[in-house]
């Protein structure tokens, strides 16, 4: 076999072997077997939080399983058709089995990476909140392309999105909007991308076609079920109705349905227009509030402090973790990691998982990307 299949055959056969590893295969299997034996139980569902509790452990130890021995066939398909390919010196067929190796390899290092996750709450879904700064117009609609980005990457995966709440700008884009992704380690993919995000291009709103540079601030936290006791005092809170200001059909604007909610203590703000109703929308504005007090939480005991502080300072210069240069020249550049994409439209349409992939790498590791295939 040549050097190139071979190479990527290789690395493969080790982020299987690492992740077999992490999850002690054999007992993961005796595992799932009790599980399924108390699924059958027809006693279950006398106490709903434990039988949801099992279901989820089920659910994601079939998903751990059913991904190595997925990588363990498609890994064997790969190989033979690059092999049938050499044999009958067809370029085409060989070519089709490298792109089968290099998608393999992409997807073993992402599961490598899930293998990792760790923290209370990285299996849960997630809010993602994105807010615009110093900039004006041009930041409101850099906070809309963000909220675009996301929303594009959380679709790639196959989670699913909600728009919980969308404040538009004065002339254009947004000042801010919160999404809620659904979906398996939502939370634990999503959680290094909170920081302050830099802009800079060509303003399509400056006549005389000026560079512009631009900030918008994203802050993710998890969202967090009635098992985690959170305490809310009211009298800690101020309480405000306004009109959606979003797109939202013909009910926007007609009633003071949308919640705000303001925990004087953190300074913690939370909103939601999602729903007609306002005590709809109440009820999740205090689930977004408990849920962000929780993060808080899970920051403390992370020792992550000083992150979290410098991740609430001004949205502005001197605290981006991400730039996003499209002129004079094209290229998006974590500052944590090094991580580099030349393609700003690609990572602008969802293509985040490498940044992710490469930021995960290094809070969990304590390296950058390189890193990744030397986890044990």
């Amino acid at each position: 076999m040549r050097a190139e299949p071979l190479a990527l055959k290789e690395q493969i056969e080790q982020s299987m072997g690492l992740l077999r590893r992490h999850l002690d295969v054999e007992t993961a299997t005796r595992r799932l077997a009790e599980l399924n034996a108390r699924v059958e139980d027809p006693t279950l569902w006398n106490d709903a939080d434990a039988a949801q509790k099992i279901m989820r452990e089920r659910t994601q130890i079939e998903d751990q399983l059913g991904a190595i021995a997925r990588l363990e066939r498609d890994l064997d398909d790969a190989l033979t058709l690059v092999e049938l390919g050499e044999s009958e010196n067809d370029a085409d067929t060989e070519k089709e089995g490298i792109a089968q190796l290099e998608a393999l390899l992409k997807d073993a290092r992402e599961r490598q990476i899930e293998a990792l996750f760790s923290g209370e709450a990285d299996g849960n879904d997630t809010y993602i909140e994105v807010h615009s700064g110093a900039g004006g117009t041009e930041s409101c609609d850099w906070a809309r392309m963000l909220f675009r980005m996301y929303a594009r990457w959380a679709e790639r995966k196959k989670f699913k999105v909600e728009v919980i709440e969308e404040t538009s700008g004065d002339e254009a884009g947004i000042k801010s909007a919160t999404l809620l992704i659904k979906g398996m380690n939502a939370h634990g993919w999503a959680k290094t991308e909170s920081g302050v995000h830099r802009l800079v291009r060509i303003s399509p709103f400056d006549s005389n076609a000026r560079r512009h540079t631009s900030f918008a601030s994203v802050w993710v936290y998890p969202v967090v079920d009635d098992k985690i006791d959170i305490q809310v005092n009211e009298s800690d809170c101020r309480i405000d109705t306004y009109r959606s200001s979003g797109a939202g059909g013909q009910h926007v604007n007609t009633t003071d349905s949308a919640i705000r909610i303001t925990h004087i203590p953190s300074g913690i703000v939370v909103a939601c227009q999602a729903e007609r109703s306002q005590h709809k929308n109440r009820a999740t504005a205090w689930n977004m509030l408990r849920a962000r007090l929780y993060e808080m939480e899970l920051k403390k005991r992370e020792a992550e402090a000083n992150a979290v502080e410098a991740s609430k300072t001004d949205i502005g210069w001197g605290h981006q973790i991400r730039s996003y240069v499209l002129q004079p020249y094209q290229l998006v550049k974590d500052l944590r990691t090094g991580h580099t994409s030349g393609t700003p439209s690609e990572v602008l349409d969802g293509e985040l998982d490498d940044f992710m992939q490469a930021s995960l790498a290094q809070r969990v590791l304590g390296g950058g990307p390189e890193k990744v295939e030397d986890v044990e």
